[in-house]
């Protein structure tokens, strides 16, 4: 079976040697993955992909080869509900005969118009039904329960993605920059956009002219001393965060985690969905302590390269319009805000984590496309590459 498995793992192209299937039999023989089919599956993950590029090449070989194989357990099935799944009992489950017959309000101002109402009306807490605010049921606003066109209130994510307004304040985490796991090819492609200069103080030793300055000093040590070798481009990040974009949070903190350690001049930022007149840098305070966009167009010289990292999926007037943002009224449009910096930095780019493949479906990606000079790649370490290509224009 195994030596099958290396046979298949060659015949999908990865650049398994013999050596490395060697190392994997003698952990196997020492026991390292015992009888657990997961515990096999991350150590000879570990033992033949060198490359996180071969990784879904990897998955597809190894589901093929051991498919049907599962892991007995050693005593009996034992198994604790959740207490997420007691506490959420109240959320309704409705066949999809029932979801149809429930009917809209009438649209957007009806709906504010009945939202106002009820929060005047309404003295307790309500659960189930459908008119009162609160929990389960049917009624159009509140949390975990269904409606095709509802204000969601106190929940703490969406289910149906439904809603037409969201009101929560929503708390997006910071990207964590100290995340490792995964970030080796993503620093090898950012390499690309590399500048070296030796500037300021004189810390690393130079060993040639040390060599040579001795020597014509007749062989008393003469040591010669170099400012360090740093990478001088500056570059600009700019996150979308929350929303659609948890779902690309892992893949956007090894980006975050790479570009820290390969760029001394790095500045990032934080917006939702579309550049607006405000940036934030913590998330946790990104109601108070902003930062203005026109201020970082001043602050910033244009020597700084600009890379977006976002996956452009909206409302397209959350682009075009002047109040389209979802959260505020926005006096300017987006677009004009992405042109601005447009105009301000020559070396600008955009990386989209959503496939490339689904771009053409999506009015507000090909707008974004559009508007970033048709600077857009997708996030993978092909696209990564190509991205740091333009930057080095």
């Amino acid at each position: 079976m195994f030596i099958n498995f290396f046979l298949e793992l060659r015949n999908a192209k990865l650049p398994v040697s013999i050596k490395e299937y060697l190392s994997l039999m003698d952990a196997m023989d020492k026991g390292v993955a015992d009888y657990s089919v997961d515990d096999f599956y991350y150590l000879s993950r570990a033992a033949l992909v060198k490359d996180e590029r071969n990784l879904d090449k990897f998955d597809r070989v190894f589901g093929t080869v051991f498919k049907g194989l599962e892991a007995l357990p050693a005593e009996g099935i034992a198994a604790e509900i959740p207490e997420e799944w007691l506490r959420k009992l109240a959320e309704k489950l409705l066949t999809e005969e029932e979801k149809k017959q429930i009917e809209s309000m009438g649209g957007w101002e009806k709906l504010m118009e009945t939202l106002k109402k009820r929060l005047e009306e309404q003295q307790k807490r309500h659960q189930g039904g459908s008119k009162w605010i609160g929990t389960a049921g049917t009624s159009p606003f509140g949390a975990y329960g269904f409606n095709p066109e509802g204000v969601r209130i106190g929940q703490d994510k969406g289910r149906e993605g439904r809603a037409v307004k969201v009101w929560d304040k929503r708390e997006y985490k910071n990207l964590d920059d100290t995340i490792e796991i995964g970030t080796r090819n993503i620093k090898i492609a950012l390499r690309r956009l590399r500048k070296f200069a030796r500037e300021g103080a004189e810390v690393e030793l130079d060993m040639p002219d040390t060599i040579r300055s001795t020597a014509r000093n007749a062989g008393y040590l003469d040591i010669k001393m170099v400012p360090e070798r740093r990478n001088k481009v500056k570059l600009l990040i700019l996150f979308d965060i929350g929303g659609s974009m948890d779902a690309h949070i892992r893949v956007c903190e090894e980006l975050f985690s790479a570009a820290r350690s390969e760029f001394k001049h790095l500045e990032f930022f934080y917006f939702h969905n579309c550049l607006y007149e405000k940036l934030w840098k913590d998330n946790r305070r990104r109601h108070v302590d902003t930062f203005s966009t026109q201020q970082m167009l001043h602050t910033y010289p244009p020597d700084y390269k600009v890379l977006f990292v976002g996956d452009a999926s909206m409302s397209p007037y959350e682009i075009a319009y002047p109040g389209g943002s979802v959260e505020h009224w926005n006096e300017e449009s987006g677009q004009t805000w992405i042109q601005r910096v447009s105009d301000t930095y020559r070396s600008m780019v955009w990386l989209n984590p959503v496939p490339e493949r689904h771009w053409s479906y999506t009015p507000s990606i090909q707008l974004l496309q559009q508007l970033s000079g048709n600077r857009m790649f997708p996030l993978t370490l092909g696209g990564l590459d190509s991205a740091m290509k333009e930057l080095n224009k």
